[in-house]
């Protein structure tokens, strides 16, 4: 099994088949991180429920983890991911900072 192979659930006739997923890669964390903070803003829907339920402290620190990421990870980037990184959190920021007001 390669890294972005995952055994998947089993058929309709018992036999398991491997699953394909994105490659895992800082770029691919970044952005469910990024998808997760738009869903907890209401911005997307709900993965259970398919309806938007905005949940502002949750967006919160979704924010504050991609931001300590950020912090964490400065000067051991590629151009592409800090940019990615720096974009999606100046993004959201003001996804949230909307969000507040409404």
């Amino acid at each position: 099994m390669t890294s972005g192979e995952f055994p998947a659930r089993g058929s309709a006739d018992g036999a398991e088949r491997p699953a394909s997923l994105p490659p895992v890669d800082f770029q691919t964390l970044v952005i469910s991180l990024g998808s997760s903070a738009l869903m907890h803003l209401g911005l997307v829907p709900h993965v259970e429920s398919a309806g938007t339920r905005p949940d502002l402290p949750l967006a919160k620190h979704t924010l504050d983890v991609l931001a300590m990421l950020q912090e964490k990870t400065r000067g051991n980037l590629s151009k592409a991911e800090a940019d990615l990184l720096e974009g999606l959190l100046y993004d959201l920021r003001l996804k949230y900072i909307e969000a507040t007001r409404r």
